[in-house]
C-alpha cells in the first residue's frame, strides 16, 4: 500500500486530500501543528487504520527529516503554510518561516530520505495582478505580497532540488478554493465561506464594489483530486500547473445562487471597493489537463448548494 506523508493535514485542503488518499487505498501520515488546522477535520480519516496523525511543526529543524526516515513515504504532499496574505504583510518573518523555511525542510527531507515525489501547494498569488487572462503557467510572475513571493520562491527551491537530486516535484497553483471545512470564522477565509455563513445566519452579506469582480472558484473536492493525482499517478515529470476551472465567476453570480438557496435572506449591504482588490482573476487549466489528466468537475452552483445543505 503506497505511503503518502501530508503536511497541513488537518487544514481545509489537507483534510480533503487525506480523505481522498485513504479512499484510493493509500497509507497516510497526517502531520499538523494545529496552528490553524482543526482535529475535527480529520475525524473521518482517523477511523482508518491506514491513517496516522502526528502533531508536529514541519518548519522546525529535523522534525520532517525524522518522520521521513522512520516512515519512508513514497511521496510528500506539502500543504502546511501560513495561508493569510494580510498576516504575511503584518508579519513577514513568520511568513518566511512557515512558508519558505518549511519548504526547505521538505526539500531536504525528500533528498535525504529518498522520497520519489513532492507535491507543493502553490498559489495563483504568484501572478499578482499583472498577468493576462486567463493566466497560463508562463505568465509574468509579479507577486504583490510576502505570501505570493514565498510561494514563488518555494516553487523555485523545490524544482531546483528535484533537478539536482532526481526526484519529481509538482507545484500546484491553486486558485480560489471553496467548500466544506473552510473556516468562516477566520477574517482571512475565502469570500464564499464568509457569504455562506452569513446566509445560514440569516444576516446580510457585505458586497464591496459593484459585485462585478470575478474569481476562478474551484471546489475543494476537485483540488483534492488534483493533488492526489499529482502525488500518486505514475510517470509524472516535474512541473507546475494551475488548479482552476478556467471560468471567471462574478460575486454577483455567487450571490444570485445564494439568494435562490435562501429565498428569505436579506439583500447584500453595499460598501465601497476595497483598496488593492484585484478586479478579475482566472487561470488557464490546459497544463493540468495535459500533465495530470485533470479537469475540474464540480460546477460552482453545485458547490454552493453543498455548502447550503451542510457537509
Amino acid at each position: 500500500m503506497p505511503h503518502v506523508l501530508v503536511t497541513g493535514a488537518a487544514g481545509f485542503i489537507g483534510s480533503h486530500t487525506v480523505d481522498q488518499l485513504l479512499a484510493a487505498g493509500h497509507r497516510v501520515t497526517a502531520v499538523d501543528n494545529f496552528r490553524t488546522g482543526q482535529r475535527v477535520n480529520l475525524a473521518r480519516a482517523l477511523h482508518s487504520p491506514a491513517c496516522e496523525l502526528v502533531e508536529a511543526d514541519v518548519s522546525a529543524e529535523g522534525v520532517l527529516a525524522e518522520l521521513v526516515k522512520a516512515g519512508k513515504p513514497e511521496a510528500i504532499v506539502h500543504l502546511a503554510a501560513l495561508v493569510s496574505v494580510p498576516e504575511s504583510i503584518r508579519d513577514p518573518e513568520l511568513n518566511f518561516r512557515l512558508n519558505v523555511v518549511a519548504t526547505q525542510r521538505v526539500a531536504e527531507a525528500a533528498r535525504a530520505g529518498g522520497v520519489g515525489r513532492v507535491v507543493f501547494a502553490s498559489s495563483a498569488a504568484v501572478y499578482g495582478d499583472a498577468a493576462p487572462l486567463p493566466a497560463g503557467e508562463d505568465a509574468p510572475k509579479a507577486p504583490i505580497s510576502p505570501y505570493g513571493a514565498a510561494k514563488l520562491a518555494s516553487e523555485a527551491l523545490l524544482l531546483g532540488h528535484a533537478a539536482a537530486y532526481g526526484f519529481t516535484v509538482r507545484c500546484q497553483r491553486y486558485f480560489n478554493v471553496f467548500g466544506p471545512r473552510q473556516d468562516p470564522g477566520s477574517p482571512y477565509s475565502g469570500v464564499i465561506s464568509l457569504f455562506a455563513r452569513r446566509y445560514r445566519e440569516g444576516a446580510a452579506v457585505t458586497l464591496y464594489g459593484d459585485g462585478g469582480q470575478t474569481r476562478d472558484f474551484i471546489s475543494v473536492h476537485d483540488v483534492a483530486r488534483a493533488t492526489v493525482r499529482a502525488a500518486t499517478a505514475p510517470g509524472l515529470a516535474s512541473g507546475t500547473a494551475n488548479i482552476c476551472t478556467g471560468r471567471g465567476t462574478s460575486l454577483r453570480e455567487v450571490l444570485a445562487v445564494f439568494q435562490r438557496l435562501y429565498p428569505g435572506a436579506p439583500g447584500p449591504r453595499l460598501a465601497p471597493p476595497r483598496e488593492g482588490d484585484i478586479r478579475h482573476s482566472r487561470g488557464d487549466p490546459a497544463a493540468a489537463a495535459v500533465a495530470l489528466n485533470f479537469r475540474a468537475a464540480v460546477p460552482v452552483e453545485d458547490g454552493l448548494a453543498e455548502l447550503a445543505a451542510g457537509e
